[in-house]
This record gives C-alpha cells, structure tokens and sequence, in this order.
C-alpha cells in the first residue's frame, strides 16, 4: 500500500526548475534511498514530502489524500523530517525529550526513552546533560530520538550521517534498520552509495531534477 505518493511534480524557484515530473510511491513499510549529485534536487524532495515547500505542479498524496488536505502540525507529527544538521531544543536533552509528549498533551514515557537510548548506543546519564555538552553524533541521535519517540508513519532522513564518524554511522544504520524490520518507512537521501546499498529496498537516482533511474534493490531488509 502507498503511504506517500508523488505524481508529476514539479518546482520552480525564481524561473529556476529545481525538480520536473517526479513521480514515485513509497509504500508502506518500505526502506527508498536517493542518490544523485550536489544540486540534482534530492534535498528538495525531502522539504516537499515534508510539506515545508510545496510544488508548482503536481500533487503529493499522503495516505491517499493530498498533502495539503492535512493539518500542518498533524502532518508532520506523522511524516518526521530529520535534517543533515541536526537542531536541538531549548537547553537540555531532557527538554529536547520532552517536547513531542508536550505537543501531544502526553505524559512522557520513561520506557521508550530507554527504548530508543539503547537502540542507538546512548547511555541515559545525557539525559541530564546541556545541549552544548553532546558531541556531534549525539546530537544527531538525540534528534532521532525525539523524531522516533511516537513512531512516524515515514521517517525522512536528509543525509544524517554524512557528518558522523564510522562508529557513529554504524550505530545510526545498526538502529534505523533495526526499526525498519519493526515496520518503519523510510525515504533516505544519502551521498553515499555503500549506505544506499545498505539501507535501501529500493534506489532513485536524480540528476538536473528528474529521475534518471529507479532500481530495486533488496526485496526485504
């Protein structure tokens, strides 16, 4: 089944066509990489599924009603949108934690907490620390986390770990497709060929705004 689905999209910023006629479905429980070259449109989109751009052309479906149909808080509570550079909340981890319960009007749960800490190597006494104390990689899971905490209908990843070391990487990819097998969609845009391999059911190749190629990968990962 189709959770996300683009037909004939197009954008075009200030007479520049950034993306034309893209056209593709994720489906339910389905891991997609993309890959392409710096400016091919890839990032861009990650903002349209995300409903922070909209296209000048062409519809995006969610659940088989259009983006735009959907509430913007409601939407993007169900279609979680992890940037390249990560951002955190307010002052501390415990904060950053406790904003997705807050925004639901949900007492925070402990036990998921510990859930996802685990899941992606994280030892629970950060939860006490200030956000400037994290290094690279921990700010990176912690903002999964908090996308993860109420488990996104898709995950969008826009290159998460191209920042992080090689251990950091392992742990990111050891946890996301640990959930994947649990049911999570994934759309992942990644430089890293390796990775889309790894990580990707199917592949999308993107170049001067158009697909170019779409390749099936792995039939379950």
């Amino acid at each position: 089944m189709s959770v996300l689905h683009f037909e004939n999209i197009s954008l075009e910023v200030h007479g520049h066509q950034i993306l034309q006629d893209i056209s593709f479905s994720v489906n339910q429980g389905e891991s997609i990489t993309i890959i392409g070259p710096s400016g091919s449109g890839k990032s861009t989109i990650l903002k349209l599924a995300s409903s922070l751009q909209s296209p000048t052309a062409g519809t995006i479906y969610f659940q088989g009603k259009p983006v735009e149909s959907y509430v913007p808080t409601e939407y993007r509570q169900r279609v979680a949108y992890c940037f390249q550079q990560p951002y955190l909340f307010g002052q501390t981890v415990r904060g950053n934690l406790a904003f997705p319960f807050t925004m639901r009007g949900r007492s925070i749960d402990d036990a998921r907490i510990k859930e996802l800490f685990e899941l992606f190597h994280m030892d629970l006494h950060l939860l006490e620390k200030s956000n400037t104390e994290l290094s690279g990689g921990e700010v990176q899971r912690i903002c999964l986390i908090r996308s993860l905490l109420f488990a996104p209908d898709v995950l969008l990843l826009d290159e998460v770990t191209s920042a992080l070391d090689t251990e950091n990487t392992e742990w990111v990819e050891q946890g996301l497709m640990q959930l994947h097998t649990e049911g999570l969609t994934m759309l992942q845009v990644t430089h890293n060929l390796e990775q889309s391999l790894r990580m990707g059911q199917r592949r999308i190749t993107v170049k001067d705004g158009r697909i170019a190629d779409c390749e099936v990968l792995h039939g379950e990962l």
